[in-house]
């Protein structure tokens, strides 16, 4: 198998899991949205008090749609996201591979990642734009609806111009950028304190066979979580930011920064 075919291939897989993750936990996903915008300060969104209750409120108000709302573009976004950043990565790690005899070492990896994390944010913020707009859309709202992903952007084209198609950019990088570095320091870190436990209840001096598949299992799923601790916060400045300006024109969030000040304050 040539490494174009692996890298096209590698591509595709990322893009159908993409697909599966998205279809199978969309709802949450619409609930996490609109938890994330309501700060208390705002009429035009109900309030929730967990997340059984805000499925239950929004299914009794908007219908089983409701908790579809913008899944179109989020199928889009996912797919589309996940295809691009194995295509990338692979280009990535190619590049940095040439004229290299040795195996690529872990900042190598890591800066590929990066890399690719970033090229993967400036391809698809409009997408991710106009699926917060459409999950945030509700009863209470005075603007009038987006029929769709087409409407949505032909409407903010028209009354906001392009550059609204890359509000919350900033996060967005940030987020993409140090998720993957974080993730991948606080794996070789558990791992390297696993293997000195195990190291010294077993008494034993090879390290190779210590880790087990559940170990390998406990040790991604404890980094991916405190990935997604870390950076969690730049998810909700880029959703508040990405929030549509009222029927005035007036946005909610002049930018990013000022999502911070007004949320800190």
């Amino acid at each position: 198998m040539s490494l174009s075919q692996w890298q096209w291939e590698t591509a595709t897989a990322g893009a159908v899991a993409g697909f599966a993750t998205v279809a199978a936990m969309y709802p949450l996903d619409i609930v996490r949205t609109r938890f994330q915008v309501n700060d208390g300060r705002v009429t035009n969104f109900p309030a929730y008090k967990n997340t059984a209750h805000a499925i239950f409120t929004i299914t009794r108000l908007e219908g089983l749609k409701g908790l579809y709302a913008g899944f179109l573009p989020a199928v889009l976004g996912s797919t589309v996201s996940w295809g691009l950043y194995f295509f990338f990565y692979g280009r990535a790690k190619q590049r940095y591979s040439k004229n290299r005899e040795e195996k690529l070492s872990s900042g190598h990896h890591l800066a590929s990642a990066a890399e690719a994390g970033a090229l993967v944010s400036l391809c698809t913020n409009p997408i991710w734009l106009i699926k917060t707009r459409l999950q945030l859309q509700n009863p209470l709202h005075q603007s009038r609806r987006y029929s769709g992903i087409y409407d949505a952007l032909r409407t903010i084209l028209r009354e906001e111009g392009w550059t609204a198609l890359y509000r919350g950019l900033g996060p967005g990088l940030l987020m993409q950028v140090s998720h993957g570095a974080i993730q991948f320091t606080a794996y070789e870190e558990l791992c390297r304190i696993m293997v000195d436990y195990k190291e010294k209840k077993q008494k034993s001096e090879g390290a190779s066979n210590l880790l087990n598949s559940f170990d390998y299992a406990l040790l991604g799923g404890s980094s991916k979580i405190a990935a997604i601790l870390i950076t969690y916060p730049f998810q909700v400045i880029r959703t508040r930011a990405q929030q549509r300006p009222s029927k005035e024109g007036i946005p909610r969030y002049m930018n990013s920064w000022h999502v911070v000040k007004e949320t800190a304050s």
